[in-house]
């Protein structure tokens, strides 16, 4: 009864391949999501003005709760006032979102990253704003992000365990209902306690 058991992991393989498939498909889905929200909300938060207001509470609220609490109210709350989803559409919405604030600030701090001297100097060659920031900004702020934004991914494909509560058999829930479906852990754990 010792040891790690590969017969259990080829015996149940199908249903565990595809639990990483459904896994990786959420990831992808959410973090293609968060990375939209995040681009539109960064870039309007590193510009002074009523606009970057206007989504500062989106990203307080989004970084200041656990996703737990997201995807239950998502999934669970929003039907009470006529809002329903699939439970696949509330899992890209829960993580997309709460995923798109943390990127939203990582977009953020990137573009404080580049000089303001690169913003005028594209002003006084005649580049308008939308130009600058396509051209001059984007171009330098992006190497700076690509680091964070990958952790925003590894985070999100690890957050992606929580989607079992909106009944999504991922593959940690896949592996649970393996586990308890074959009761490997039961005699084990017996056997150690009672030392047989």
């Amino acid at each position: 009864m010792d040891g790690f058991q590969f017969d259990l992991i080829i015996k149940n393989h199908r249903e565990l391949i595809t639990g990483a498939g459904i896994t990786l498909k959420i990831t992808v889905i959410s973090f293609i999501l968060a990375l939209i929200i995040g681009i539109v909300v960064g870039i309007a938060r590193s510009r002074p003005g009523w606009l970057g207001r206007i989504f500062s509470p989106y990203v307080e609220i989004f970084r200041g709760t656990q996703l737990l609490i997201q995807l239950f109210f998502i999934y669970y709350a929003l039907p009470s006032i006529g809002i329903t989803m699939a439970n696949f559409t509330a899992a890209y919405m829960g993580i997309g979102l709460c995923g798109g604030a943390y990127i939203s600030e990582i977009i953020r701090g990137s573009l404080y990253s580049v000089e303001k001297g690169q913003a005028e100097a594209a002003f006084s060659l005649g580049f308008s704003r939308f130009q600058a920031m396509r051209f001059i900004i984007l171009p330098q702020a992006l190497p700076v992000a690509i680091p964070p934004l990958m952790n925003s991914f590894s985070s999100q494909l690890k957050e992606t365990s929580l989607v079992s509560v909106l009944a999504i058999n991922e593959l940690t829930r896949s592996g649970q209902m393996v586990y308890s479906r074959t009761i490997v852990g039961i005699p084990y754990c017996i056997s150690h306690l009672f030392n047989f």
